[in-house]
């Protein structure tokens, strides 16, 4: 018997041929039609004996009829009468997992993967969901002993012998797929799909939405696809995050699609359905259509909320249009929402990239006095809009508050001054930030480190640019090239010769620079004896 065909749809999983059945079907009915799934395989426990079956019998009546079954001061039964005792055990599945967990915490290696699936059988049959994730997740997952296959085969094998339904599949999916074990789930569906199991839609949208989270946008559309083609119905959720998916892959359009295709598939498009689709236009700097869709929200009985209308502020900001950032500012306080942290650090930060300091101030103030939890971020953004303006003393005022307000400096603290120095060619100023801002375990980006040196280059100060220059190359950076040609340049006309050869030294071991580079810095006598 031959499986259905399969289409590879994760680039990360492959999708070969399953393992051959241990135990086909002997006696096919030769009238039936030929099913395409692979025949569920049996496999029976070795039936109790002499004092195994004695202690079984005992302890199951003891878990019974006790009322605190779990005082038996007798040794932990062995995996082989763990497993009989939840077998007996399967039609309470509380009382299943009580057992379990006693067993495990008097002795662990009392539990085999036999007496785990079995349990699993116990919890999904019954509906107990979480607490099967919670097995799962707890017990089986982090067992690298224990493959997504071999796991697969414990619960194949002894589906049967537990009379079970298939959410024990779905759950194992489930519990691969909200893990982030990508893989794990592409093969665990596979499998099931092999014998003829589907997965929930809710299982489904797990999975998406992990690959999701991760930014595997192109992972996603391909499990979305052979969703459709298994024929698992999707439902809204399913829908929004397809949505989400072609937005993070750069094709609004096809979200678009999506979205007026929604209705005649049976499904109201939601908030988020919108959100996602206004996020996209706001990114790709299509405000008038964001605001659009923003407007037709009404007609589909639906109304903005705040992240609505965070994000097209934050659009409007980030295209320097503070007029109409204002406006839905307006607009959401006036439609009853509260503005939120969100809402004014994102103005806050608009104010400040337009050197409006002033204005950020203001907004400040409202926050504070609206009782509106104020962060890092909302100093932070005052603090480099100082800095743009050249307002260091009131940046390096804003960073002492930031004791009162138990908050600490971060990196992007540090970079905002650095910048306000570099502005006013402050460079040893800018060291002095740049050393502590080391000291508090941050380093510099590369943009950063290039504005450095470009100031100390300013200042003539080429012991430093050097200096940092060597900083950026054992981060393994590679420098701007002509910023690193001004440098050379500059070492040379100011006979700062000993600096070339030391920076030649130092990283050309690594071949972090050409040596083409440096042939505008002619070699010391000492250098060149060297060579």
């Amino acid at each position: 018997m031959k499986p259905a065909s399969l289409r590879r749809f994760s680039s990360s999983a492959s999708f070969n041929v399953p393992h051959p059945n241990p135990n086909p079907n002997p006696n096919p009915n030769p009238n039936s039609r030929a099913s395409p799934f692979l025949p569920i395989p049996h496999r029976s426990l070795p039936s109790p004996r002499g004092q195994d079956l004695d202690f079984i019998s005992l302890f199951h009546s003891h878990l019974l009829h006790s009322s605190w079954p779990f005082s038996s001061p007798s040794p932990p039964p062995s995996p082989f009468r763990s497993a009989h005792l939840l077998l007996r055990l399967l039609p309470d599945p509380v009382l299943s997992l009580l057992f379990f967990r006693f067993a495990s915490l008097r002795n662990p290696s009392s539990q085999s993967l036999l007496t785990r699936s079995i349990l699993l059988h116990a919890l999904t049959k019954s509906r107990r969901f979480r607490s099967a994730e919670s097995i799962l997740r707890t017990s089986l997952l982090p067992d690298r002993q224990v493959s997504s296959s071999a796991l697969f085969d414990a619960l194949l094998f002894s589906y049967r012998l537990c009379d079970s339904s298939p959410a024990v599949f779905d759950a194992l999916f489930a519990a691969y797929a909200r893990a982030n074990k990508f893989r794990d789930a592409t093969d665990t569906l596979r499998r099931m799909r092999d014998y003829g199991f589907l997965p929930k839609v809710r299982s489904c949208n797990a999975f998406l939405s992990s690959l999701l989270r991760f930014g595997r946008a192109d992972i996603a559309l391909s499990f979305y696809r052979e969703m459709r083609r298994s024929r698992i119905s999707p439902n809204v959720f399913t829908l929004n995050m397809v949505m989400c998916a072609f937005c993070g892959a750069g094709k609004l359009e096809k979200a678009l699609e999506v979205f007026g295709k929604m209705e005649s598939l049976g499904f109201s498009p939601t908030v988020a359905s919108f959100n996602t689709l206004i996020s996209a236009h706001c990114k790709n700097g299509l405000m008038s259509g964001a605001v659009k869709l923003k407007n037709s929200m009404g007609s589909k009985g639906l109304e903005p909320n705040a992240i609505t209308y965070n994000t097209l502020i934050n659009g409007f900001c980030k295209e320097g249009k503070m007029h109409e950032a204002n406006r839905i500012f307006a607009e959401m306080k006036s439609a009853g929402l509260s503005p939120n942290t969100v809402t004014y650090n994102t103005l806050i930060s608009g104010y400040s990239s337009i050197n409006s300091s002033e204005m950020a101030s203001r907004l400040f103030a409202e926050m504070v006095n609206n009782g509106v939890e104020v962060d890092i971020t909302t100093y932070n953004a005052l603090i480099l809009g100082l800095c743009n303006e050249g307002k260091m003393k009131k940046a390096a005022y804003l960073v002492k508050e930031l004791d009162k307000a138990n908050l600490g400096p971060n990196a992007s603290t540090f970079a905002a001054l650095i910048r306000g120095q570099c502005k006013r060619e402050n460079s040893e100023r800018a060291l002095q930030i740049y050393t502590a801002m080391k000291k508090s375990g941050f380093h510099l980006s590369r943009d950063l480190y290039m504005l450095l040196i470009s100031t100390f280059c300013k200042n003539k100060d080429f012991e430093g640019a050097v200096e940092v220059l060597k900083e950026l190359l054992e981060r393994w950076m590679s420098p701007d090239e002509a910023l690193l040609k001004e440098l050379l340049e500059g070492l040379s006309e100011s006979e700062k010769i000993h600096l070339a050869d030391r920076l030649r030294s130092e990283v050309g071991s690594a071949r972090l620079i050409p040596e083409d580079y440096f042939t505008s810095v002619p070699k010391s006598k000492e250098m060149e004896i060297t060579c």
